[in-house]
């Protein structure tokens, strides 16, 4: 896993032709409402039993990214927010909370870059920070960070030379064990989709 992070990194950042390398760096900025929908797989508690009785709240957050364009087809983005807090359940009732913070880098690819509507593809690595651990009145807990991938599509609506309309949906890979007692007692894969939308200015 280690060594696909640090080859989308290096693409994200590094993906650029000797043509795209003449041309004029432009930049997109957006701020984006987004829906957080966890998938809310789990291991069975304890080893025994029934799966995908953890399951992680839903949350809609305030998103912020910036786009570097290398070309006009080719870009990188930085997706960034503020750590967000989300309740943690046991077979429906509330067993505690934790807050991550998920930057995520992507590389992409913008179709009809010149048409009023752009689409895109992105394939990125995202990077879940866990903090503020409480489960089970701290008896539970989590590891505290997840390396993963992060799958993207979107488009872009032009209003005019700077501003447009963005709608973004991602499947981002966010995975940890918990912890009762020091002890493993079950692996729960948060892969969350991801769907937003909000306003683009581009300089």
């Amino acid at each position: 896993m280690k060594k696909i992070v640090i080859a989308l990194s290096l693409a994200a950042v590094g993906m650029v032709s000797s043509t795209a390398m003449a041309q004029e760096a432009t930049w997109l900025l957006r701020g984006r409402v987004v829906n957080i929908a966890p998938a809310n797989q789990s291991d069975p508690v304890g080893g025994t039993g029934a799966a995908d009785r953890i399951s992680v709240s839903k949350k809609t957050i305030p998103e912020f990214d910036a786009t570097y364009f290398f070309s006009p087809n080719i870009a990188a983005e930085l997706i960034l927010t503020y750590p967000q807090k989300h309740t943690v359940y046991l077979d429906g009732a509330d067993i505690g909370s934790f807050k991550h913070l998920p930057p995520t880098l992507s590389a992409q690819y913008h179709f009809a870059p010149n048409s009023d509507v752009r689409p895109y593809l992105g394939l990125g690595v995202n990077y879940t920070n866990l903090s503020k651990v409480n489960l089970l009145a701290g008896k539970g807990g989590l590891e505290h960070s997840s390396f993963g991938l992060s799958l993207q599509a979107g488009v872009d609506f032009v209003i005019d030379k700077k501003w447009s309309v963005n709608l973004d949906i991602k499947k981002v890979q966010i995975r940890s064990d918990v912890f009762v007692g020091g002890a493993k007692a079950s692996a729960v894969k948060v892969d969350p989709v991801l769907v937003g939308v909000g306003l683009g200015y581009r300089f």
